[in-house]
């Protein structure tokens, strides 16, 4: 059964919803909030089958009523956003389930059905998911944030919810099908009161080799009055994650960015990961300023996303291009610096 927005709750429900970061976790927030989910698929043909749905609320500061909404990307920066009602959206209080209108979106499948933007025909279908793989939730760090969630009153918090996973199915978009046999997911969510000023974020699970999926983010985190460059990588290789973020202790050892391309290079003790950023083709999707949607974020899905892991001592542990990737490169203020020399 799936609930509109609500008031007050249980301890346990609001414990429910901090380990599993993708149920919806504005059910208690009132104005200035968004939350949205990103959906990512990539079928056998790779750029040419790719696509992202994201399905999302928005509460604008200082009592406006908000709106829910879904938006949709595809290749060479065509960006489609249908606008609902916000009682249209409801969810789940147990599990991830959401709908937004006739719109449905869970762990196993999603269904489409979106008309009435005035940009192009009727997007509509359904995509099967296979088992999800999550970023890791444990007591010390429920999530891709690790212990970063705990701190209330962030300004965007951020969850991975499948770093890969099996797609099937068929949709009707851009008056032709868009098939998804034997393609791969890739799920996360933002939710919070804005966007950071400044970031850079990169994904790609496509790299020739079912299994192995890319995930970073490096943008500038408000903090006490005062703000950092945070960053989080993870690399799914052979069933085992490869994590670097601020709150592990590694280091932003370089970070540089233009239209389109960014090299991002990050170190722990022993390992260093090697991320470059090419071939982006964005478009403009809105994004939240204080909840309300009327920002603008610049994504791409057809970029090329080269990565290496060194090991200290050992060499190269792996080296690949991923391709369909989404990317965002969104620093134009030159706000992001690597860390300081130790």
């Amino acid at each position: 059964m799936l609930s509109g927005i609500v008031e007050g709750g249980s301890t346990l429900h609001r414990l429910g919803m901090l380990y599993d970061p993708a149920r919806f976790q504005g059910a208690y927030r009132r104005d200035g909030y968004f939350e949205g989910w990103y959906f990512k698929f990539v079928g056998r043909r790779g750029e040419a089958d790719t696509l992202a749905v994201i399905p999302g609320v928005s509460r604008a500061a200082g009592g406006d009523e908000g709106h829910a909404f879904v938006q949709v990307i595809r290749p060479g920066g065509r960006v489609r956003y249908f606008a609902f009602p916000l009682w249209d959206f409801r969810y789940a209080r147990d599990r991830f389930a959401i709908s937004v209108g006739p719109n449905v979106f869970d762990r196993h499948h999603i269904s489409l059905d979106l008309e009435g933007d005035d940009a192009g025909p009727p997007i509509r279908g359904e995509v099967r998911s296979g088992s999800w793989w999550p970023w890791p939730v444990t007591l010390t760090a429920p999530g891709i944030m690790g212990w970063y969630r705990y701190v209330p009153s962030m300004e965007c918090y951020h969850g991975v919810l499948s770093m890969d996973h099996a797609v099937s199915g068929t949709l009707l978009i851009d008056g032709a099908e868009l098939v998804l046999d034997g393609g791969r997911g890739y799920v996360e969510k933002d939710w919070g009161v804005s966007f950071p000023s400044s970031w850079i974020w990169a994904q790609s699970n496509h790299f020739g080799t079912a299994g192995v999926s890319c995930t970073v983010s490096v943008a500038r985190i408000p903090w006490r009055g005062s703000s950092f460059t945070g960053h989080i990588a993870g690399l799914l290789l052979d069933g085992r994650l490869h994590r670097f973020a601020t709150y592990t202790g590694s280091r932003l050892l370089e970070v540089a960015s233009a239209e389109g391309h960014a090299r991002i290079v990050m170190g722990s003790r022993r390992m260093r990961l090697e991320i470059d950023l090419e071939g982006a083709v964005p478009g403009a999707l809105k994004a939240p300023v204080l909840g309300a949607m009327q920002g603008r974020s610049d994504e791409a899905l057809d970029g090329r996303l080269r990565v290496r892991l060194v090991r200290d001592g050992s060499g190269v542990v792996f080296a690949a291009e991923g391709r369909a990737a989404g990317v965002e490169v969104m620093d134009r203020r030159g706000e992001l610096r690597p860390d300081p020399p130790t």
